[in-house]
């Protein structure tokens, strides 16, 4: 037993586990700085805020695993958050079916960019900057520029108190059916792989091509699910919604530690990663401070965990 002790390296495993570490340490570091920190109504709006930005992150994860990168997913999350609102409002469809219509949108913009990646031969870059553009103008389009606002009791109904909150726990549950994915399952295993080596892939025989594809449509369904998440926190669907979250959905799949070249990654280090930025903002928001220092801090954080992972690395290849 004492042997075991005196072998395990601290450092090692700060370096391994650094995203629940620098998580862990902001918890601590906010705990100190206010005294709501800690509260009950504090803790529940950052799990409902951050709902979305964490199924946004773990699609984005998928697409980065085979070495891709998808910038609509913010566009994606306004149409998601308008289409569902205007069901509802214009149509009459009852909230469940209109959050169905809209994942099902929200998986075809995927699908398309997926397609224009996977059989197309485009960049992931440029294609979802095309699908981006047109998310949102969609989005613009069929609201003509206003805000969509629906009626209580309806899919607001995903953030009731009567109800315990479904957001929390639908998205709790998809992290865990996520980790499962991505862990066990082959499935999970050759999105991994395509990322790694897709060619070795290929001439095993695998269609790297349709994981490639599914994975971007994988995205897009769970992006807009984040976009109705906003709207029933809101009442309000909106084609403003989602603007810029790419980019922290990037922020938070890097924090997590995934590789940004393909092939590595985890779903609960991604989940991390999106509370880490969850909960600068929400500090800042209680100590009031403003908007801009928080980018500030983002960046700086990003930049810390992109060298921990150099030296994770590094360290790997040396073993």
């Amino acid at each position: 037993m004492e042997e075991m002790r005196r072998k395990f390296d601290w450092k090692e495993f700060i370096i391994n586990n650094n995203t629940f570490v620098i998580l862990l340490l902001l918890i601590v570091v906010s705990a100190c700085m206010s005294d709501t920190f800690l509260t009950m109504m504090n803790m529940r709006n950052i799990m409902l805020q951050q709902a979305g930005p964490i199924l946004v992150a773990i699609g984005l994860l998928f697409v980065i695993l085979t070495g891709g990168i998808d910038l609509s997913v913010g566009s994606i999350m306004a149409l998601g958050s308008t289409v569902s609102a205007i069901l509802i409002t214009d149509i009459g469809l009852h909230f469940t079916g209109s959050i169905v219509v809209a994942v099902l949108v929200g998986l075809l913009l995927g699908l398309f960019s997926g397609v224009l990646v996977a059989y197309a031969g485009m960049q992931g870059f440029v294609a979802t900057l095309a699908t981006m553009t047109i998310a949102r103008g969609i989005a613009f389009v069929i609201t003509e520029g206003r805000p969509i606002k629906v009626e209580t009791g309806t899919i607001n109904t995903l953030v009731s108190e009567d109800y315990m909150y479904p957001i929390i726990w639908i998205t709790l549950l998809l992290i865990i059916v996520f980790m499962v994915i991505h862990r066990y399952t082959g499935y999970g295993r050759k999105v991994i792989a395509t990322g790694s080596n897709e060619t070795a892939l290929q001439l095993a025989g695998v269609p790297t091509k349709r994981y490639v594809m599914s994975t971007y449509a994988l995205s897009g369904a769970l992006a807009a699910l984040a976009g109705i998440f906003v709207a029933a926190r809101s009442s309000t669907g909106s084609a403003t919604v989602g603007m810029g979250q790419e980019l922290d959905a990037i922020a938070a799949v890097v924090i997590g530690g995934a590789s940004l070249m393909g092939g590595r990654g985890f779903v609960l280090n991604t989940v991390a990663g999106a509370l880490i930025l969850g909960l600068i903002g929400n500090i800042m928001n209680l100590m009031a401070v403003p908007s801009y220092p928080q980018d500030i801090i983002k960046g700086i954080i990003i930049v810390a965990a992109v060298l921990l992972q150099i030296v994770t690395s590094k360290k790997d290849r040396t073993i």
